[in-house]
């Protein structure tokens, strides 16, 4: 468990926004059943009022050309994390953040106490193994705990309502929400957002996902 938490702290810095001017995301249509990544994260019409998306928010290679323009360390190591599920079968992605204020899009997730912000992202795979095993593993650190080692604020497994593979972390400040469901692996980051809000965001994404 003592790995778990930190985790938290290092790839927050993951979803940070830039200030630089780019279309948000434009869904492409899938050539199969199943929804493209920009289809399935959070949209706009699901997030409180007051809450904008930051510039660069969208396919995973728009969100990392965004980021190398203002943070080259962090640009590199989310592209490392992202290659890394790559690897692993993930065929595309996206990441999308939601902030009250500009302040936001360019703090680490959770760092600020009074700004409210929400990070969705989602990646299809090429089957639901590699997407299963890949939560296993972590998607950008965000690794699900041991059973036999869960900490107040922890929830694993279908008790999140998310699925068998499935982990919430649930605080004030913080609230995490990764899963795996079908071919998609999915995760839900929210800052100084309610519990009704979280879960309604994890929803909302979730009934999209096949």
């Amino acid at each position: 468990m003592g790995r778990f938490i930190p985790a938290i702290l290092v790839c927050v810095a993951l979803v940070a926004c830039q200030n630089e001017t780019h279309p948000v995301f434009t869904p492409a249509p899938s050539p199969s059943p199943h929804l493209a990544p920009t289809a399935a994260i959070l949209q706009s019409n699901e997030i409180p009022t007051g809450l904008t998306a930051c510039p660069g928010s969208g396919p995973m290679d728009v969100y990392l050309s965004v980021l190398a323009t203002t943070n080259a360390t962090v640009a590199s190591r989310a592209s490392d994390e992202w290659n890394s599920l790559v690897a692993e079968g993930a065929s595309s992605g996206a990441f999308v953040v939601y902030a009250a204020n500009a302040s936001a899009c360019a703090a680490e997730l959770g760092a600020t106490t009074n700004v409210k912000a929400i990070t969705s992202f989602v990646a299809r795979f090429g089957n639901e193994s590699q997407a299963d095993r890949t939560w296993h593993d972590g998607v950008f650190g965000f690794a699900p705990p041991p059973p036999g080692q869960l900490t107040p604020g922890l929830t694993l497994g279908t008790s999140t309502g998310l699925g068998a593979s499935s982990f919430t972390y649930d605080r004030p400040s913080v609230r995490l929400a990764c899963w795996r469901h079908g071919l998609y692996v999915a995760m839900i980051v929210a800052g100084n957002q309610d519990l009704n809000t979280f879960r309604a965001a994890t929803g909302a994404v979730d009934a999209r996902l096949n």
